[in-house]
């Protein structure tokens, strides 16, 4: 596995991934729930991460609304539903849980949808900050609501232009 942390405006990013793709996005906020260390084993390899990088500060600054990055996910088969479908959100949207849930043909699946974002290992690209509550209001962001908040602006601010 090679690895390569890199900041960025909104936090320090760590990538992770082999020649099938990146498998791990961590946003290294300092807020949130999620914990992650890099492995002894993993070899530092920036420029193997050069096309990822470049899509991601694009994103960013505003001048991307798509990412066309190999991904090796790793996960059940229902959380790569989830994730599949997470990557379906239109920029500068946001889906509740049930609308997800709904989408996968359970409406009442909302919970479910919800553990599967909090194990994505590939926010940011899998988009999962896209989703909010029923109410609307910003919640369950593995990374922290700050930055959750940062991205959905970034992307409502962002929506109209062309690129």
């Amino acid at each position: 596995m090679n690895y390569t942390r890199f900041n960025t405006e909104i936090c320090e990013i760590i990538l992770v991934g082999n020649e099938e793709g990146i498998t791990n996005l961590h946003l290294n906020t300092g807020e949130g729930k999620r914990e992650f260390r890099v492995l002894e084993e993993w070899i530092y390899n920036d420029n193997f991460f050069d096309d990822a990088k470049k899509q991601i500060y694009e994103y960013l600054e505003g001048n991307r609304k798509d990412f066309n990055i190999k991904l090796n996910i790793k996960g059940t088969k229902y959380q790569r539903r989830v994730w599949d479908e997470l990557r379906k959100i239109p920029y500068g949207e946001v889906y509740t849980y049930k609308e997800i849930a709904s989408k996968l043909g359970n409406e009442k699946a909302s919970r479910a949808v919800g553990m599967a974002n909090s194990k994505n290992p590939i926010p940011l690209i899998v988009l999962c900050h896209r989703v909010v509550g029923s109410n609307g209001k910003l919640t369950g962001f593995a990374h922290g609501l700050k930055v959750k908040k940062e991205l959905i602006n970034l992307e409502y601010n962002n929506k109209g232009k062309d690129n």
